[in-house]
Order: structure tokens, then C-alpha cells, then sequence
């Protein structure tokens, strides 16, 4: 029989297979796999360590070359070279052949040695670089340190001679002397120097040091360089300065150059002399050319082999990533070495069986083997995983159900109705036409400019919505749609259609000094569609949709519900549990509508009554509601004739629906389970749901009974065998399934009332919305249309780019957001909560498709 056609509403039926593939062509069979991306492999070695496995050695290669191909792509991204996008390539998902690895793997070890090569090379040029540039600064700034040091050699020694405590060198002013007398009395007296560069933010902790360590006996001279200087290590420019410090005293010379060593200093040779420092400036100076020029080649060869990488290396990554992964996969089989194959097992949608089948025969053909690679079908009792068939139009609202659980394996799938009803909520809270027509606009052009926006850089929040597109498409829609109901655009009423209200003028009324005036209703005429646009800037605007909008609130909220439950009756059907229908949906389906189904009745009753015309005030509800619990039978206001006696007895069938939600379910499994051991059959409580991804317990001899061999087949690569795997199951325990049953009915009842009141946010978020956008209407063009003169103009232009800047901002983005959480939170919570199980293991086909969409979001 064949399987039926996959939809939305329900995951793709699943089958577990098994594949018998001959030993030569294993890499060739899993890369075709890949290539289809519709089958889940098991891991049958789960004992087996990362490291016993057959093709460990094949993935420690590829880990190498991996690491080869990144240290290539950090080496693009640190010299700003620019790598080719990897859709340019037009064969992409291809699978490598076993040379193409080979090659790739000699041609990456050769092209990171030279790389490396190169790099070392430039590294060291250019830290050499830097220390000839610092030593030039150095002898530029020493000779003014020199002469000034000069000037004060008398003071010095008088200085020295009076008091050993004294400083050895202190800040005099300069007095004349000659440069011979100078350099030796630097001789005479012993006095040495130390001249270097250390980073500017450094200094002061240098100077208070030497100066603590040395009890002030030091001079030292310092200035800063001006120009940053490149730091190799760091690869980023630090201001530097200059020092130079005399002392007297081998050991303190010592002791100045450990310190400013360990502070990162650098120390430089500087000859008193000052004909000798004119000289080392000239040869440093011929160095630094020299080696700018060698700098300069080798940068160049540097880049000109990175581009050359940067070409291919996008797609080398892609096909490393694929034979890795065909490797890993490898690693799930197990090897029969009687007959030489691989075993495998894996989970496929049961309509691609035959797209899969005819692949491995296209394998075969092509590795021209007489040995088929046999599909064997295996039945079991196991859970499979939930895969839901979704496109481009679908994938984001799948993806918000999947965020909070995915579906248990053929249960009622969430995303299908949340395609309507998520939007649909979103745009009761957002409504407003031209908000909403801001949203639909952009969304458009997001799927306008899909493919060169999806191969660009996306940060967080553009990525967020541009992946949602086709959700902001749809709530753009329908928030448009609410709005013409609202009668909303920008705050301002939209007059689509004539007003069913007039304004009535008494005699003498002077527009100048304006009265209340009171608008009649038009007799025989009603607005066609949603609000009056008349409502809009009178006083009882507020009043009026506050409690035209708490009510629909209610009514939509009963609603989402209402079919939400009703799923509840679909699943059970669906998995012929009768006691789930007649145990939980039928009680809890009369206990919500006895209560809050009654209320969405009279709201609807006491708007289909003229009350002003009967001569009675309208009722109020929720003093009803609350009356109808605390004191049944007594009505204030009655809404229609023997209300009270109704509301006894939907009190009286609400209550009754406790003890049967509480005891039915479980005392019916209890007599099921004593009445089948009675009669020697294993209970109905006994079946266990066991995980896709749990293994066998004798997992080391998973196909010891029933294995197909290949002169079973019918010698092709469709050959199908069935094949029977029995489970244990676990005892029945009366206690856990009361314990549970409690639970439910407990959050069921309490949550029947939090959540219809939950559903008020709808009506609080609109309310908050439509004030807030009037607010900033009022604050910026209204303010420019209510001037004169020529300032007016100018006005105008400043006021209306503030307003739509901050309805961009504020009201779009920001309201926006808040919206769509509050309607998620009503799918999650509210609605999901009546009929959700959600214990499913989300299907992870291994696909090259998937490997190439997580490395493009890498490589951007």
C-alpha cells in the first residue's frame, strides 16, 4: 500500500531501514546519501571509543587539513584579502572523489609550509623593523638629552661631594660648558646611562619605581614620540616614548636595566659621542631602507599567495567538510566481516524509499559491483523521529513551534494552523494600516532581493527578521487588515466609507468657540465594515473600543482555544486511545464551554440587543460571571428571561466534569490492565514509547536473528526485506498514571481561567499601540501643521522626518517586536498547552545541503 502524501498537518510518515553495503563502495554510497539528505543514521558502535572506530585514521587527516584551511582563512582575514563567495561556485554540492582529498590534502600541507615560511619571515622583518625605527628615535632624542646633561656636570659633582643622601643629578638650570670637560667628568665620576622606549602608559609606573628603588639618586630625561609605532606582537600601533637615565654605579645601571625590562622597555646602545651617534643614525637609517624594501617583496609574495588561496579556499572548505562528515557517518556502521559489509541503520521518510533505492543502484551501477546494496525495512515499536516537510514559506513558522518543543512523531502539527493565527493575533494587537503596510513593504523587498541579501554579511537583528520575511510579509497583511477594521492609519481614522453618525449643530453654535456636540445615528444605514471612522477624537472614543475590543478579546481567545482542544480529539483518534477521548477531551471540552463558552454567548447576546430601545441598562458581564460561582441562581441584572436557572446548571455540569477528569482515565487503564493479566495477555498500560535515538539492549548483536543475506535478495539495490524487532516493556503503575492525571486536570481547570484572561493582552497591547502612535502624532506633525508663516515649511520637513524616524523605530520595530513575543507567548502557552504533547526527537538527516548552509553563515 502506498504511503500517503506528506503535509504539514501532520510529520512525514518514517521508516526504519537497513542498508547492507559492500565494503568498497561505502564511501560512495554515504556521499550519495548526502547528496539526497533524507536519512537519519544510527550509531550502532555506541560503545566503541572516537578513537577504536574503523575510519578514525581518515578523520584525523581531515581534522588536519581542517586546521590547515583555517589557519589559511584567519591569514586571509588578518592581511584584508578578500575570499570568493562560495555560491560563485557552480559545482558545490558535489561530492569529492577520493583523489580530489588526496590532492587537496598534499597541495594544503605545501601551501602551509610556504605560508608559514613567508609569515615567520615578514614577522621577523617587521619586529626588526620596529626595534631600528625605536633605536632611530633613540639617537634623535638622546643628543638633546646629552647636551643638557652636559651643562649641569659642575653642579653634579658638587652635588655628589656635599651629601651622599642627595640625588645624584637634579634639575638645575643650565649652565655652559665644554663638551670634553663633560665627557670627562662622566668618566671621573663613574656615571652611566641606560637609554630605551617604553609604552606611554607605562611611564609614570616606571618613574615611581625607579625612583622608589633608587631613592631619587637618578636623572632621567624622557620625550614622546610623536609617530605611533607598529607593535609586531600585538599587530596594532602603540605611542611610545623615549628615555634616557644616568646614575652612578655599575650595579645601579644593572638594576635600572632589569627593571625597565621587566616593564616592557626596550634598551638601545647610544655612543656618548656625538660624531659617533651622527654615524649609527646614517647606518640605521641605510638599514631601515634596506629593509623596507625586502619588507615590501615579501608582503607582496605574501598576498599574492593568499589571493591565489583565497580563490579556492571556500570550496576547499565545503568538500573537507563533506568527506569528514561522510567518515563520521562510517563510523555509525557496523562491519560483518563474514560476508564484508558495512550494516547500517537509519531513518527515512517512507515516500523517498524509492528515490532512495534507485540511488544505490545508480552506486552500484557506476562501481560496476555484482553485489547489491540491499534495503532492508525493519518493523519496530520504536518512536521515530518528527520531520515535517516544510519550503521556504513555511520554515520560519515551523521554526517558532520547533523553538518551544518539537511535535511528538504523527501528532497534530502546530505550524500549520499558526501560518493564520499567528499573524492574525500579532495584527489584533498591531493594528494600524499604515504601520502595517510599513512592515509588508519591507518584508517585500526582503524577498524582492532574497538571494543578494542571503549571500551578504547579516548582523543578529537584520538576520532575525530577513529569516522571518515571509512571517513580517504576513503580519504586514494582516495587520493592514485589522486596521481597516480599526478604521486605523497612522492614528487617523480612515473615512472609506460614509459615517453612519451625523453631528447634530444646535441653533446659534459658533465654530470659534466650539460646544459638545452629540452625533445621531443615521437610520436604516449601517458602516459596512469595522469601526465607525466618526468614532475617532471623540470623547468617548476610549470608552467605546475599550469595551468593543476587551470583548472580541474574549471571543478570540475562546476561540483559539476551542480548536486547540479540539486537536486533543484529532491525536486521540489519531493514536485509538478511546479513554482520551471520553477521559480528558469530552469533560474538559463541557467544563471550558459550560463556563467560559457561556460567556462568549452573552457578549454576543448583549450586542445583538438594543438596550436603550427595550428602556434597560445593559448588564454588566463579569459581575455575572463572578455571581455565577459565589451566590448560583441569584441574578443583579438579568440578561434574558431564567438565566438563573441556566447558570445552576452549567455550575452543576461544570462541577460534575472535576471527578471525571480526576478518575475516569485512571481507573478505566487499572480494570484494562487487570482484565487483560486475568486473561493472560500483557496490559494495555505496558506499552512503552521508546526513543528513535535509544539503543537496543543487545545493541552488540543488533541483527543476529532475522539477517538477510544477499542470496535472500533478488539481487538488485531495491531489494526490500522485512524484518520484525521486539521490545521489552515496562509495568503498569496505577500510581504514576493518577499522580499524572491529577496534574492535568488541576492545570487544565485553573488554566481554563488564567488563560481566557490572558488573551485580555490582545485588547491592553492595541489599546497601548493606538495611543502611542496618537502621542506622536500630536507631538510632531501636528505641531508643524499648526503653524503659519515661513517657518511653517521648513517645520514641516524637520517634524515629518522625526515622525516617521521614530514610527519606524518606536512604533514598527519596537512595538512590533512586543507584539509578535505576546503572540507567540499565546501559541505557546495558551493554545499548545489544550492538546501538545511535544516529546519528540526532531528528524537530523545527514545532508550536505545542511553542511553547506552552516558554512556559508561561517564564511560570511
Amino acid at each position: 500500500m502506498a504511503a500517503e502524501q506528506d503535509s504539514l498537518f501532520r510529520s512525514a510518515d518514517m521508516t526504519l531501514t537497513q542498508l547492507y553495503v559492500a565494503n568498497e563502495i561505502g564511501r560512495e554510497v554515504v556521499s550519495a546519501l548526502g547528496e539526497l539528505g533524507n536519512m537519519q543514521f544510527r550509531d550502532l558502535n555506541p560503545d566503541t571509543s572516537a578513537f577504536q572506530r574503523t575510519f578514525t585514521q581518515e578523520i584525523r587527516r581531515l581534522d588536519n587539513v581542517e586546521r590547515q584551511l583555517t589557519y589559511f582563512r584567519q591569514q586571509i582575514e588578518k592581511n584584508g584579502i578578500g575570499m570568493r563567495p562560495i555560491y560563485e561556485f557552480s559545482d558545490n554540492m558535489a561530492a569529492p572523489s577520493a583523489s580530489e582529498i588526496d590532492e587537496l590534502a598534499e597541495r594544503s600541507q605545501s601551501l602551509e609550509q610556504r605560508i608559514q615560511s613567508l609569515n615567520d619571515s615578514y614577522e621577523t622583518l617587521k619586529k626588526r623593523e620596529t626595534e631600528l625605527t625605536e633605536w632611530r628615535w633613540v639617537l634623535r632624542e638622546a643628543g638633546g638629552f646629552f647636551d643638557r646633561a652636559r651643562g649641569q656636570t659642575e653642579e653634579l659633582r658638587q652635588s655628589i661631594d656635599s651629601s651622599d643622601d642627595a640625588p645624584l643629578l637634579r634639575d638645575v638650570e643650565q649652565a655652559n660648558g665644554s663638551a670634553d670637560a663633560a665627557q670627562q667628568s662622566f668618566s671621573v665620576m663613574n656615571i652611566g646611562f641606560v637609554a630605551g622606549v617604553i609604552p606611554r602608559e607605562r611611564m609614570g609606573a616606571f618613574e615611581r619605581i625607579l625612583w622608589r628603588t633608587l631613592r631619587g639618586n637618578l636623572y632621567m630625561n624622557q620625550s614622546e614620540i610623536s609617530d605611533p609605532i607598529m607593535d609586531p606582537e600585538k599587530n596594532e600601533e602603540v605611542h611610545k616614548n623615549v628615555f634616557v637615565i644616568f646614575a652612578h654605579g655599575k650595579e645601579i645601571i644593572a638594576k635600572i636595566r632589569k627593571i625597565s625590562e621587566s616593564l616592557g622597555a626596550s634598551i638601545y646602545n647610544v655612543d656618548e659621542n656625538s660624531e659617533l651617534r651622527r654615524d649609527q643614525i646614517h647606518e640605521v637609517n641605510s638599514r631601515l631602507q634596506d629593509l623596507k624594501n625586502v619588507l615590501g617583496n615579501t608582503k607582496r609574495t605574501l598576498d599574492a599567495e593568499l589571493t591565489q588561496i583565497g580563490r579556492s579556499l571556500a570550496a576547499w572548505m565545503i568538500v573537507v567538510k563533506k568527506e569528514k562528515g561522510v567518515y563520521q557517518t562510517l563510523n555509525r556502521f557496523s562491519y560483518d566481516p563474514a560476508r564484508k559489509t558495512l550494516v547500517a541503520e537509519a531513518w527515512a521518510p517512507t515516500n523517498s524509499l524509492g528515490l532512495i533505492k534507485s540511488t544505490l543502484q545508480d552506486v552500484n551501477d557506476r562501481a560496476g559491483l555484482s553485489v547489491p546494496t540491499i534495503v532492508n525495512q525493519i518493523k519496530t515499536s520504536k518512536t521515530p523521529p518528527t520531520y515535517n516537510r516544510t519550503n521556504k514559506f513555511t520554515l520560519g513558522f515551523q521554526t517558532i513551534i520547533d523553538a518551544y518543543g518539537t511535535a511528538k512523531y504523527t501528532e497534530v502539527n502546530p505550524g500549520l494552523p499558526t501560518i493564520v493565527t499567528f499573524p492574525f493575533l500579532f495584527a489584533v494587537m498591531f493594528g494600524d494600516f499604515g504601520h502595517g503596510a510599513i512592515m509588508a513593504l519591507a518584508a517585500t523587498a526582503m524577498i524582492y532581493w532574497e538571494k543578494p541579501l542571503q549571500r551578504g554579511k547579516q548582523d543578529e537583528l537584520f538576520g532575525m527578521a530577513f529569516y522571518g520575511r515571509y512571517i513580517m510579509l504576513m503580519m504586514g497583511i494582516f495587520s493592514m487588515y485589522t486596521g481597516t477594521i480599526y478604521c486605523d492609519v497612522f492614528s487617523k481614522e480612515m473615512s472609506l466609507f460614509p459615517s453612519m453618525w451625523e453631528w447634530e449643530f444646535p441653533e446659534g453654535y459658533n465654530s470659534s468657540n466650539p460646544t459638545s456636540l452629540t452625533a445621531k445615528r443615521i437610520e436604516g444605514y449601517t458602516y459596512p465594515f469595522g469601526m465607525d471612522w466618526r468614532w475617532h477624537d471623540t470623547e468617548n472614543d476610549l470608552l467605546f473600543s475599550n469595551s468593543y475590543k476587551m470583548k472580541l478579546s474574549i471571543i478570540m481567545g475562546w476561540a483559539h482555544m476551542t480548536y486547540s482542544l479540539c486537536y486533543s480529539y484529532v491525536n486521540a483518534r489519531h493514536f485509538k486511545s478511546p479513554i482520551d477521548i471520553f477521559g480528558n477531551f469530552l469533560p474538559g471540552m463541557i467544563f471550558f464551554q459550560s463556563i467560559f463558552g457561556y460567556l462568549v454567548f452573552t457578549i454576543i447576546y448583549k450586542w445583538s440587543v438594543d438596550w436603550y430601545a427595550v428602556g434597560e441598562q445593559p448588564p454588566g458581564l463579569l459581575n455575572m460571571l463572578i455571581y455565577m460561582f459565589l451566590s448560583p441562581g441569584t441574578v443583579q441584572e438579568q440578561l434574558y428571561a431564567g438565566q438563573g436557572t441556566v447558570q445552576v446548571i452549567l455550575v452543576l455540569i461544570a462541577v460534575v466534569q472535576v471527578p471525571i477528569l480526576l478518575f475516569l482515565k485512571p481507573f478505566y487503564l487499572r480494570w484494562e490492565h487487570n482484565r487483560a493479566r486475568a486473561q493472560g495477555y500483557q496490559g494495555i498500560g505496558e506499552t512503552t514509547r521508546v526513543s528513535a535515538l535509544d539503543e537496543d539492549e543487545d545493541e552488540d548483536q543488533p541483527h543476529a536473528n532475522g539477517r538477510p543475506s544477499f542470496a535472500d535478495s533478488d539481487m538488485d539495490g531495491g531489494a526490500v526485506i522485512t524484518q520484525d524487532i521486539d521490545n521489552e516493556h515496562e509495568e503498569f503503575e496505577f500510581s504514576e498514571v493518577m499522580i499524572h492525571q491529577v496534574i492535568h486536570t488541576i492545570e487544565f481547570c485553573l488554566n481554563c481561567v488564567s488563560h481566557t484572561a490572558s488573551y485580555l493582552r490582545l485588547w491592553a497591547l492595541s489599546l497601548a499601540h493606538q495611543q502611542l502612535s496618537k502621542v506622536l502624532w500630536s507631538m510632531t506633525l501636528a505641531n508643524a501643521f499648526g503653524m503659519t508663516g515661513w517657518i511653517a515649511i521648513p517645520a514641516t520637513v524637520v517634524f515629518f522626518f522625526m515622525w516617521f524616524f521614530l514610527t519606524c523605530a518606536v512604533l514598527v520595530v519596537m512595538e512590533g517586536t512586543s507584539a509578535m513575543l505576546h503572540s507567540l507567548r499565546l501559541h505557546w502557552v495558551e493554545a499548545m498547552s489544550k492538546h501538545f504533547i511535544g516529546d519528540g526527537i526532531a528528524f537530523e538527516p545527514f545532508s550536505f545541503q545542511a553542511m553547506l548552509e552552516d558554512e556559508m553563515q561561517e564564511l560570511k
